[in-house]
């Protein structure tokens, strides 16, 4: 992989482990909106929504973006460094039961080991799709480990209440589907790689169930958000069915995503279990 050159300051901190001073840094106290990304390798690492003011000098943050960041023990063998998952930049350390926020955590960040990129630029650069293929938790998981995903939101979608809750879909015919919503980066990877890889990560073949989960909820579907998603979604369906699936993936225009309650929100990533229903195969 090719990383960014790195200047002898950001080398300091980024590869051996330095510590900027506090309140030096160009993004402490910065309020714009947007996603903080890794100097070193360009991976999404931090939401604004996520930012705020600890006072401690540093930017500070109390959630990650899923799988972006990971933890080790600090050489002083005291605190928790933290470092970009992807090239093990180091990015600063992470405290917990500080009571600073309802997540209780703080990422505190060097300013040097980020850069920036601003919501309307992001806006403009990235795309969304949809897909439902049983229980969201599961589909989330994989799309969320896939390189060129932004972000990955778990919903419903499909149905005829506004607003719908879990408890709803589930048990009140509302008509919804458990979707998940993926915004990526097409620089990086294609709606037609991210699409079969939704076909890999699920059984298409399953009429409203995926694997023990059963009901209209756990339906397969791609809801498109235009015609070429469409012409991807149906071309790589004939592949399957060329290759001897009885594909029932439903294929429909994309409607208003309802997001899910928070405590669906990265499932696995916050209680680190396994998915019960979705594996990798290959279709293709």
């Amino acid at each position: 992989m090719n990383y960014n050159k790195l200047n002898k300051d950001e080398q300091c901190v980024i590869l051996h482990k330095g510590t900027e001073r506090p309140f030096t840094g160009k993004f402490y106290n910065h309020k714009e909106k947007g996603t903080y990304v890794c100097k070193q390798c360009e991976t999404p690492l931090y939401k604004s929504a996520d930012n705020f003011d600890s006072g401690c000098g540093w930017p500070s943050f109390d959630d990650e973006i899923p799988g972006a960041v990971k933890r080790a023990t600090d050489a002083d063998g005291k605190r928790t460094e933290i470092l970009c998952a992807n090239c093990d930049g180091h990015l600063g350390h992470v405290f917990l039961g500080e009571g600073l926020t309802d997540k209780n955590t703080r990422h505190c960040v060097n300013s040097i080991s980020m850069n920036f990129i601003p919501a309307e630029k992001e806006d403009n650069e990235h795309e969304k799709a949809y897909f439902a293929g049983g229980c969201f938790w599961g589909v989330e998981y994989y799309l969320q480990k896939t390189e060129g995903v932004i972000s990955v939101k778990s919903g419903y979608m499909g149905g005829k209440k506004d607003n719908p809750t879990y408890q709803e879909v589930c048990y009140s015919n509302t008509g919804h589907t458990e979707v998940v919503e993926v915004e990526f980066d097409p620089s990086q990877i294609s709606y037609e790689e991210l699409t079969k890889l939704f076909f890999e990560i699920h059984d298409p073949t399953q009429v409203n169930r995926q694997g023990p989960d059963v009901g209209e909820q756990y339906r397969s579907a791609v809801f498109y958000v235009d015609e070429q998603q469409k012409k991807i979604t149906e071309k790589l369906i004939q592949q399957l069915k060329k290759n001897g699936y009885k594909v029932v993936t439903q294929v429909k225009k994309a409607e208003k995503f309802w997001e899910a309650e928070d405590y669906h929100q990265d499932y696995y990533f916050k209680t680190g279990k396994q998915p019960y229903c979705h594996s990798f195969q290959k279709r293709f």
